[in-house]
């Protein structure tokens, strides 16, 4: 795991001078995937991986921006827009630093969040570094706002148009357990995780491509059916106002590919809410099922899965001790969790490690995680 004096060392050897360390965390969806950018429910916990930057403030309007993982150092000026996306790491940066408008700054970047496993190692970055802008600048820190500008920043820069939910955890997560997210509102309350209970990681190896057609498709696919849908029923502005009858009631005008995303997410945002209730009843196998069924909708429905996701998530389901398991972050690729039993997840970690490979010639990384705490300043 990284920690900051290491960070604040090789930060002093690059730039010659002492930085501020911060942090935000990566994350995990327990359930409600795909539904964020459509003013729907989520349930997303915070990691205790995160990316770092160390940063001191600079005098003109530079940022000068070193990576560990990339190997490279980049100059933006900030008073430059040039053509972008350039399918770079350095978008992330550009944008949210474009979106705050601060002054300029020398950036070291380091991450223990795995990149490209479906971990939300960009809104990472995105928060890390705005959080870090900000703070150098001397501005109040509204953390909405940050989210914000993140989601911003990724939509106009990076060309993807995810949803908030990533950003939101980055900001707001607790050491306490998982969040529930109205993504229409960003109201939001804590769902602590009980001692008894440990969530399970457990990376294909697929490296998943985001900003792929195939995300921003799923989005435009989901718009269609909410023009259909308003059509008929004028209250309903995204997915999050239908339910399964009124989707029901324009199947005909539609396409069997748009009504099945729509049946995604309308069945998705119910889990959600009903996972909620469940978690707090106490009720890990009623919750465990619901993961299962949202998988199970990823795959048939929205088609976001891969082989190999379907294929982790099969072999976690069969292990003793594992309540439900899923795949999580956009698909196409990353991880899968599952919720265990916390007295069985030495077992559980090596026997998928072992059956995947053995399945899929991968050898998977498998780990268990704890909730993490969200976006700060490192002392």
């Amino acid at each position: 795991m990284l920690s900051a004096s290491d960070l604040k060392g090789d930060f002093e050897r690059t730039f010659g001078r002492a930085p501020r360390v911060y942090r935000a965390p990566g994350r995990v969806n327990l359930i409600g995937e795909h539904t964020d950018y459509n003013d729907g429910f989520v349930m997303p916990m915070a990691l205790d991986r995160s990316t770092w930057v160390a940063a001191a403030p600079r005098a003109d309007r530079a940022l000068v921006v070193a990576s560990r993982e990339y190997r490279e150092t980049i100059t933006l000026d900030l008073d430059c827009h040039p053509p972008y996306p350039t399918e770079s790491w350095i978008d992330y940066v550009r944008g949210v630093a474009a979106v705050l408008d601060t002054g300029g700054a020398d950036m070291l970047i380091a991450s223990d969040v795995p990149i490209g496993a479906g971990l939300s190692s960009s809104a990472a970055l995105e928060i890390a570094c705005g959080y870090a802008l900000l703070d150098l600048a001397g501005t109040p820190i509204d953390l909405d706002a940050l989210a914000r500008a993140g989601q911003r920043a990724e939509h106009e820069f990076v060309g993807i148009r995810c949803g908030i939910m990533d950003q939101m955890i980055a900001c707001h997560g607790e050491r306490s357990g998982a969040m529930f997210l109205d993504t229409r509102t960003l109201q939001h309350r804590s769902l602590p995780l009980p001692a008894s209970l440990r969530v399970v990681v457990g990376n294909t190896m697929v490296h998943h491509e985001l900003a792929a057609s195939e995300y921003n498709a799923r989005r435009a696919d989901c718009e269609a059916g909410v023009r259909t849908l308003s059509s008929r029923f004028p209250p309903v502005r995204a997915l999050r106002d239908a339910s399964l009858p009124e989707l029901e009631g324009v199947r005909a005008q539609m396409p069997d590919r748009i009504y099945r995303r729509c049946r995604h997410v309308i069945t998705e945002n119910a889990r959600v809410e009903e996972a909620a209730g469940a978690l707090v009843a106490g009720d890990f196998v009623r919750f465990g099922r619901l993961m299962d069924r949202s998988h199970d909708s990823l795959r048939d429905d929205y088609e976001v899965t891969c082989a190999e996701l379907d294929t982790m998530s099969a072999i976690a389901r069969e292990l003793d001790g594992v309540y439900g398991a899923r795949m999580t972050g956009g698909g196409f690729g990353g991880c899968i969790i599952a919720l265990a039993d916390a007295s069985r997840v030495d077992a559980i970690e090596a026997e998928l490690r072992t059956r995947y490979e053995a399945a899929t010639g991968r050898r998977p990384d498998v780990w268990v995680c704890t909730a993490g705490a969200g976006v700060s300043a490192v002392k």
